[in-house]
Parts: C-alpha cells; structure tokens; sequence
C-alpha cells in the first residue's frame, strides 16, 4: 500500500508538472527549456556595445548626455560606446576614452545632422560584440543592467529585450571620477541603499515614452521580416514599430526587463536639445514637428504597427523577485523561475495542492497592479494619409547650407533619375560635403523628395516655373523634353547668384571622386568655368557647342551675373536646350569670343569663360573611360574630380552603365547609402 502510495504520487507530481509547462506559452516554453542558471564562476561575461546618436556635447543638453554615457562606462570593462555623430564635439568628448568610445560617423543623417535609425540598426547589427545595445543619448543606466545582460546572454535563443525608462525630476548626484560611485553635491559617496532609496520615491514612468533601450544578442537571427523603414532618431514611433514587428515575425525571444533594468534620464524643461547645423539654430527655420510628422506617415505606411500593434501588459516580463529572476506571462498567468526546471502556475484554482512561494506571489500581484500603468497604444499617432511638406523657402536652406564661401552645390533631376539623384548625394555625403541641394524639375521628383527628407534627408525646393508633362524614359539629351527642362536650371542658377551666393551646378549622372571645390575656388572672380563635352583626345576643347552645361561653377560677381541674364534671355527665345545658349552667348556663334584652344573671353560683361581639363574632369566620351574595366581605378590613378556619364542615348542604359561600373552608392532595397561596415550584398537594378 505504502509503494502503491508513493507510485500515485510520483504520477501525480509529473502530470502537473506536465500541465504547469504546458500553460507556458510555447514562444517561452520552447526558448527557455534548456536555458542554463547563471553561475557567478562562469568564466566569460559576453561584451556589450551601446550604440547611440547624441546631439552635440554643449550646454544643458550635453552635459546630461556627458553623465549618461559616464555611467554606461563605469558599468563594466566589457561596455564599450558607439556614437553615431559628424559633429567636432562629439569627436572631442570620445578623444578622453580612448577605444571604449569610437565616433561612427558613416550612417545617414538629413542635411539637419538628424541620425536615421533604420541606419543605426543596420550599424548595430554588424557589430562583432556579443550584445548590441540602441539607447537614448541621455539615459543613465545602472549596475542591474549589466547582471540583466548577463542572464539574458545564457538564454538557448536568439532574443530581443526592450526596457522602457523612467525619467527624474530632480537628480542632486554627480558621478565619480572613474565614474563608478555617485557622490552628493557635497562630493561625499552616496550609500546604494540611500541612492536606491531616492530612486524609488523620485523616477516616474511617462505614458507611451519613447525612450527605451533595446539590446539584442548578435546571432544570425534577424530582428523581423522586412526591412526597416528610415525613421528619424529621437522623432518618435521608432522603437514602438521594431517591438511589434519582432513580436508578429516570431523569430526571436522578445521580453520586457524594464523591471530589472534601471535606467533613466533627467527631466529637462529647456529647449537646447534641437541640434545646430553649423552654428545655425534649426529651430530658426521651424519647430521641425514635421520631423515627428514624417515618423508617423512613415510608421503607418509600413509595417504592421498600424493593423496589429503590441500589447505591451500582454509581452513576457523579465523581473526578479527575492533574489531569483523570472519570466512572468500575466496573461497567461504563468511564471518560469530563471534556471528552473519547470513553470509555476499562479491559477491556484486549477493546480491542486501546487504550493508557490508567498514572496514570488506578493511580487507578481505587485507586478499586476504596477504593469497595468505602461499599457500604451500609439495608433492614434499614425497618420498614414497626411501631406508631407517642408517650412523651407529657397533663401531659408540656402542660409542654411552654403559653405564658408557662401557656396552652394545645386543638382537638377527629375523623376525618372530620382535613383541616380539618390547615388549622387551618397556620393556626396561619403565625401563629408554637405553643402548641397536639390531642385525638383517637376512635381513628381519633388513629391518623392519631400518623402526623402523623411527617408534620406534631401534638402530640396521646387520652382512654380518648373516644367510639366517630363517624359520619364524619353527625356535625355537630345529630346523635345529635355530641352525644356534644361532651360530650368540656368533659370534658378541665376535666381541664387542674384541673392549673393556662388554656384556649382551639377547633374546627377556626373560622379564625383574628390571634392572639386578647392581646385574651382583658385580661377578667382569674373570667370566661369565649365566642363568641355570635345571628345578628340588632341586639338582645342573650346570648339563650337562644346560646352557642357552639366557642370560649371558661377561666382557671384556682377560680371557673371550680367553674364548669365544673357544665357536665360537667349534660352527663352531658343527651340534648343540651354547648352547651346551658353555657348553662342558666351563664346560667340561660331565661336567668335573663342580665347586660346580652352577659354573664351565675352566682351559685353568681361567675363572668361574657362574649359576645364578633360583628365581631371572627363566627360562621357572622352579616351572611353566608361569602356575600362575598372573605371574608378583608371580614373582615379588619373587624378579624376568627376567623370561625366554622358555621350550615351536612353535613361535605363545611363543608369545600367554606372551602376554596372561599380560607381553607384545607393541601396534602392534598404534605402540606404552603401557603408564598408554592410554585410549583406545589395539588390541589383537589372
């Protein structure tokens, strides 16, 4: 009888321990059945890399962001920091760190410095470190957030954990010099006990708060399907569209430690946390709420975030109780102590005789009652049909982005070369030169630009004389088409001489190798120069028609200016495009003005007219160097600042042959600019 009794009890004993696993959801059942308890001999802590873009370390704003990042280091040796920055601040401050801290600048921004978090994600997930961490520049974190990292390391899937933080109103301590211990504002080092203390009564959650950390290991497991779309960092909706993607594509562990994690920042009042540009306070060219506009329209196009968004009271919670850690499913009511061989069920009513600990069962009604308060619902702040547009007048971006010689570089594209257009400005911002932007020929381009800013930063304009009905296959050299939209573009370039700033035009489908600015700047005043389209390797580059008006710098100066009136009268009155108005204007018909084999000389406005040298600015024809089989190499060993891709009929083989050639910068599938750090190859055109 006393076997028989024991028999029945072991049967029993497993068979609810059966039922208790089985109430387990089986996205934490399957990934933490063969998880491992921690054990503080283990001999390896995995090594973690923080990632975030900060805004310059001036005022206010820097110097919380100072402490954030102080505290990040001083957690542990294994913690090391990536700041997603161009700014000379940002430089300085991680020159004092030495390698824990490394300036990343080669992601995308907008031309406002604003870090695209689709490009941050892709950086973070080509990190080599065991963990990647995306964090708020501003945020504080804490010793348990390294032992959290710790135990999620252990874990036998791959895993993505968000945190969301509290914020403190008032925060009198001030990190020690190794940035270890925080001290009073009397210096003295402050009790743990004390310090928690002042935590639990001050930090408060703030309703559908933005700011969170995620931290994901670097398996070979994606985050989700799809790709993510370029947000704004810091613009809002970001981290909400990754949870609830991570979430539906079922492909990783996804778990809440905002419980375990304590992390914060402080609750600023001032407005120093817009960026500057230059020196200029973007705040002057608007309140840039069509940045946060431009995150929602993004956020509800894309993704499921707008049909099924996550339930944040329904996602696993990571938390600890009595010094052991769980996995708490409160829907489910179900808890899976860390290490523990089976789930515990907190419905008491169905699991005869199943006694849990009173503490674990105090902490997670207490969990209960708190978690309840996070409940956030942010479809209400999606905006999938609103029209985009952009406080920029002309005159507000040319403030804004000329160079230190009041110079603008201009380029010209419309719809059918928004691709090309695209690869130009990567070009362009791998070669730090931002003092560009964009004229929309027509609506199309300009509608697709707008959406640009949002998803690649374009500074663009459009022009209410801008050209309509543009052929997208049929408008290259040559065409009814062209020679309409090319009149355009002396047209504007005239428009920002006359308000007093320098000009180098250039068409999209001209690559650039090196800066030529430098080199343009020492023809000094009262001279043009222009690219020459003469495709004889010998004999003069001045001949008839043979001025390229796809690239050409104009000073503004009174002689270019009077110059260049002339050039817009003539095109207005012309059945050709604008190239030959440059030249019969300029040069002379037939080229009576002509000056040497490379220059002419106009003698109404006294203004030279320069043809550039073709090794150093070859057009499309010039010795085949679009026939090279390694076209940069040729170039560039040439001393090349540009190569032309003109002398060729048809958009679609303009575009195969420069993309084919290995002189295209944009990834069309990722909406990203290509970066040496990428792992995966890029969609093909053709």
């Amino acid at each position: 009888m006393g076997l028989c009794s024991v028999w029945l009890s072991g049967i029993l004993l497993i068979v609810l321990s059966f039922y208790a696993t089985q109430k387990l959801p089986s996205s934490i059942r399957d990934r933490m059945g063969n998880a491992k308890p921690f054990h503080h001999g283990d001999l390896v802590n995995p090594t973690v890399t923080i990632f975030t873009a900060p805004s310059p370390f001036s005022g206010s704003v820097g110097s919380r962001q100072v402490l954030a990042v102080r505290s990040w280091l001083g957690l542990s040796t294994d913690v090391s920091v990536v700041l997603f920055s161009r700014d000379p601040s940002v430089v300085a401050f991680a020159g004092g760190f030495g390698s824990r801290v490394l300036v990343e600048p080669n992601i995308d921004f907008t031309f406002l410095g604003t870090a695209f978090f689709h490009s941050m994600i892709a950086r973070s997930l080509a990190s080599r470190s065991d963990i990647s961490v995306l964090a708020d520049p501003e945020t504080i974190l804490l010793p348990e957030f390294i032992s959290t990292l710790n135990y999620a390391h252990k874990l036998d899937h791959d895993w993505l954990l968000v945190a969301s933080s509290r914020y403190v109103p008032y925060f009198p301590f001030h990190l020690d010099k190794d940035g270890k211990h925080w001290t009073g504002e009397d210096g003295e080092q402050i009790r743990n006990k004390k310090f928690q203390e002042f935590l639990a009564k001050s930090w408060q959650w703030k309703h559908c708060e933005e700011r969170m950390l995620l931290a994901w290991n670097n398996g070979d497991v994606p985050l989700h399907t799809g790709v993510v779309p370029p947000f704004l960092f810091g613009k809002g909706l970001h981290n909400h569209w990754v949870i609830t993607e991570a979430l539906s594509s079922d492909f990783r562990f996804v778990f809440d430690a905002s419980w375990t994690i304590s992390n914060f920042y402080l609750n600023a009042f001032d407005n120093e946390s817009s960026p500057s540009f230059r020196g200029f306070n973007v705040t002057n060219i608007g309140n840039r709420s069509w940045e946060s506009a431009g995150n929602s329209h993004i956020a509800a196009l894309y993704g499921s975030l707008y049909f099924h968004e996550a339930n944040y009271s329904n996602m696993v919670k990571f938390s600890k109780c009595d010094g052991r850690y769980l996995f708490m499913n409160l829907e489910e009511s179900v808890v899976y102590p860390f290490g523990y061989k089976r789930s515990l069920s907190l419905r008491k009513d169905k699991i005869l005789g199943f006694r849990i600990e009173k503490k674990i069962m105090d902490c997670v009604n207490g969990f209960k009652s708190l978690d309840g308060t996070r409940d956030c619902y942010v479809k209400g702040q999606l905006k999938p049909s609103i029209s985009l547009s952009l406080p920029f007048s002309l005159e507000m971006l040319l403030s804004v982005l000329v160079d230190h010689n009041k110079t603008i570089v201009l380029a010209v594209a419309g719809y059918s070369y928004k691709d090309m257009l695209m690869s130009w400005v990567c070009r362009l911002r791998h070669l730090l030169i931002s003092n560009f932007m964009i004229y929309a020929l027509d609506r199309e381009i300009y509608e697709f630009s707008v959406l640009q800013v949002f998803l690649t930063g374009l500074p663009v304009f459009e022009d209410s004389l801008a050209p309509t009905n543009i052929s997208f296959n049929d408008c290259h050299f040559g065409t009814n088409c062209f020679q309409r939209v090319t009149k355009s573009k002396s047209r504007v370039v005239l428009q920002i001489l006359k308000l007093g700033y320098n000009v180098l035009l250039s068409d999209v489908d001209v690559y650039w190798f090196k800066n030529p600015l430098p080199f343009l700047y020492s023809f000094g005043p009262a001279v043009l120069v222009a690219q020459s389209d003469e495709y004889n390797e010998t004999g003069p580059i001045n001949l008839p028609r043979r001025l390229n008006s796809g690239f050409y710098f104009a000073r503004t100066d009174s002689s270019t200016v009077a110059a260049l009136e002339k050039v817009v009268k003539h095109a207005a009155t012309s059945n050709l495009s604008e190239q030959p108005s440059f030249y019969d204007t300029l040069c002379g018909e037939g080229g009576s003005y002509r000056v040497g084999y490379d220059r002419c000389f106009e003698p109404e406005t006294n203004l030279t007219v320069l043809f550039l040298d073709r090794d150093l600015f070859p057009n499309g024809a010039y010795q085949s160097l679009w026939e090279e089989k390694n076209v940069k190499a040729t170039c560039e060993k040439k001393g090349c600042f540009v190569l032309h891709n003109n002398w060729i009929s048809g958009r679609r083989k303009k575009l195969e042959r420069q993309a084919l050639s290995g002189l295209w910068e944009y990834d069309v599938s990722s909406r990203m600019c290509l970066q040496s750090w990428q792992k995966t190859k890029v969609t093909s055109y053709f």
